[in-house]
C-alpha cells in the first residue's frame, strides 16, 4: 500500500490542528500532523502505544510528569494510558505511529 501526502483527505480540528490519515495495517496506523503556531492537543491518554517524529518545527510535549521541546528530527514514545499533551512552537509537522490500531478523533470529518 502507498499513500501520497496531497491525496489524503484532511481531517481540521480546533485550535488550527490539521491530521491526515496515512494509512494502517493490521496492527498500526500512522497520522500525520500540520500544526500552527500556538496549537493545541489538549492532555489525554489512550491505551495505544505511540511514537512519534517531528519533521519541521517544534512541539513542547508534556508527558506524564515530564515536559520537554522537541524540534525537528527529534522522537518520542508515549508508553499506553500515559497522559499527554502537545504545544506547537512555530508551524510544525509530526508523524505519530500507534499500536495497536487507533481510531484517531472517528467522530470527526
Amino acid at each position: 500500500m502507498f499513500c501520497f501526502l496531497e491525496e489524503l483527505g484532511k481531517t481540521d480540528l480546533e485550535n488550527g490542528v490539521v491530521l491526515k490519515r496515512l494509512g494502517s495495517g493490521s496492527n498500526l496506523n500512522a497520522v500525520h500532523w500540520d500544526m500552527n503556531d500556538g496549537s493545541v492537543v489538549p492532555l489525554h491518554h489512550h491505551s495505544q502505544e505511540q511514537f512519534g517524529y517531528v519533521i519541521q518545527g517544534a512541539l513542547q510535549i508534556v508527558l506524564g510528569e515530564e515536559k520537554n521541546l522537541l524540534k525537528a528530527g527529534d522522537s518520542y514514545f508515549i508508553p499506553p494510558g500515559i497522559p499527554h499533551e502537545f504545544l506547537a512552537v512555530g508551524q510544525t509537522e509530526a508523524i505519530d505511529v500507534f499500536s495497536p490500531l487507533r481510531s484517531v478523533h472517528p467522530d470527526r470529518k
